[in-house]
């Protein structure tokens, strides 16, 4: 299928995160190849980061993978850190930049939970998708299931 602004998806993405997994899954579930950045191997400038944040509507902070190293090494819950600092902290280690972010025409999310890059697809789901759980997302019609 050729890009078209409703197809054209980029993901900033971890395949060894089943997140990340998790909403790839999804994307492709609805048709579209997106465009794959794995961030750990080609992180976002700084410019790009920031940018991405702001499309987000998010804070530097809110960006910030808390789970693991070296979020607890750098003592990074400490309030003192400024903006500049962490973006700093995140392009140096790239694994502190929580992911999947997806962007599309619709706009740009932390698709955390996976379900949530649902939100901003512009394509239908194309059938059943489980999570790599188990769990349910869309039913064998493309809808979610009632809650």
């Amino acid at each position: 299928m050729p890009d078209s602004p409703d197809t054209d998806v980029t993901i900033y993405h971890n395949p060894s995160c089943g997140t990340s997994r998790n909403v790839l899954g999804l994307i492709r579930n609805a048709d579209i190849e997106p465009h794959i950045i794995e961030y750990l191997n080609a992180p976002p400038s700084r410019e790009e980061l920031k940018s991405l944040i702001v499309a987000m509507g998010i804070t530097v902070r809110a960006l910030l993978r808390e789970k693991g190293a070296p979020y607890k090494e750098l003592a990074l819950d400490e309030p003192h850190w400024t903006d500049e600092q962490l973006l700093d902290l995140m392009l140096e280690h790239p694994i502190l930049i929580n992911r999947p972010i997806v962007v599309t025409s619709k706009g740009t999310k932390l698709c955390r939970p996976s379900e949530t890059v649902l939100d901003i697809l512009s394509a239908p789901q194309r059938g059943a998708f489980r999570k790599e759980d188990g769990e349910l997302v869309v039913n064998e019609a493309g809808i979610r299931p009632a809650q």
